[in-house]
């Protein structure tokens, strides 16, 4: 299995820091459950539903593709 960018986790917390805002304000641009946004960009949850990733691209103004290379 090939390393490509980071995880999706990951992703998010990096355009969250350049966005300048926490989880929690991320959760609620996204209309998510605050663990939701923890709990993915921690790694526990390894596989988001689409929705739920689409919610968080749209939320933090960047493409699912972003989020997901």
């Amino acid at each position: 299995m090939s390393k490509q960018g980071g995880t999706i986790g990951e992703n998010i917390k990096k355009y969250r820091n350049k966005l300048g805002i926490s989880q929690d304000v991320l959760s609620k641009r996204a209309n998510l459950a605050f663990h939701t946004i923890a709990k993915i960009e921690a790694g526990a949850t390894l596989n988001p539903t689409i929705e739920t990733v689409k919610k968080i691209s749209d939320a933090l103004g960047v493409s699912l593709d972003d989020l997901m290379k």
